[in-house]
């Protein structure tokens, strides 16, 4: 009994040294240093795991260049950037060949700039093959499947001008099959605040692509660094950014404003092709039903 008797008081002794010691580190360091140790314990993987969308993933940039095709001012310039782009050409022009294969062989995206109906502006702008109000569906397939042949190396379609056409239900549910069945996905430039296009495409599993912003609606130097200062704080804001300039009258401008942003951006943005956005933003890879004969 007395050897029973002391083991409890042993015991006993143990538990309040203990609790003793608790209490001094208590009051010598305070709870806070406890709760921070505890943080501490945590590990590199498991902090990775709670980061943020917006802290995980890359800025990146694709700037689409439209106009391409009809040896316009600015063209050379582009295809020599230290970046990857995106070239817009349009079909049945001059260098509409030529423009999209120097693109392809610099390793660029090429998209056919499709020409459609505006609700305004000269008819001549638009140039051949366009896709106007007045065509039978019939008529409007054939138009889109010609310009997908006369762009070599095709991976999406635009639209050039389109204000009324890309809020026609009817023609823009043609043009988006046709692009599915060529493997072909669609951006919207976004010419109407009215367009259908987004819908369309979700409603035929195919990405929402469109324009956030115009480098260039206006030919001045100042306001396209703005309209470039703009892009670059959307896609550090919202991981992306999808943005259109052009080739031709404000070309020489343009090409040489995204050449010093690029370089300046260097590090904090990944400037890539739309086709790189597509795949790995909205996970859509190219599935074609029918021949595509532009490669």
């Amino acid at each position: 009994m007395k050897k029973a008797k002391r083991k409890v008081q042993s015991s006993t002794w143990t538990i309040r040294t203990a609790w003793l010691m608790v209490s001094m580190l208590f009051i010598t360091y305070g709870v806070n240093s406890f709760t921070c140790n505890a943080e501490s314990l945590v590990t590199e993987p498991a902090q990775a795991a709670v980061m943020t969308p917006s802290q995980s993933q890359p800025k990146r940039m694709a700037i689409i260049i439209d106009d391409a095709g009809n040896n316009m001012k600015g063209t050379t310039e582009i295809l020599d950037m230290p970046v990857k782009l995106t070239l817009a050409v349009m079909p049945f022009l001059s260098t509409t060949k030529k423009d999209a294969i120097a693109a392809h062989e610099k390793g660029m995206d090429v998209i056919v700039h499709m020409p459609m109906e505006p609700k305004s502006g000269r008819p001549e702008w638009l140039g051949p093959g366009a896709i106007t109000s007045n065509l039978t569906d019939a008529e409007v397939r054939e138009r889109v499947e010609k310009a997908i042949d006369d762009v070599p190396y095709a991976i999406g379609m635009n639209n050039h001008m389109g204000s009324k056409v890309t809020s026609d239900k009817r023609i823009m549910s043609i043009v988006l099959d046709v692009c599915r069945e060529r493997g072909l996905f669609f951006v919207d430039s976004r010419t109407n605040f009215r367009s259908v296009v987004g819908e369309l495409a979700v409603s035929k599993n195919m990405p929402p692509v469109g324009n956030d912003i115009f480098l260039d609606d206006q030919n001045s130097k100042p306001h396209i660094r703005h309209q470039m200062e703009l892009a670059a704080k959307r896609a550090l804001e919202k991981n992306m950014c999808v943005v259109i300039g052009h080739v031709g009258q404000t070309g020489l401008n343009t090409s040489s404003v995204v050449r010093e942003s690029v370089t300046r951006l260097k590090g904090e943005i990944e400037f890539v092709g739309i086709g790189d956005l597509v795949r790995e933003v909205w996970h859509w890879h190219a599935a074609p039903t029918l021949p595509t004969n532009n490669k």
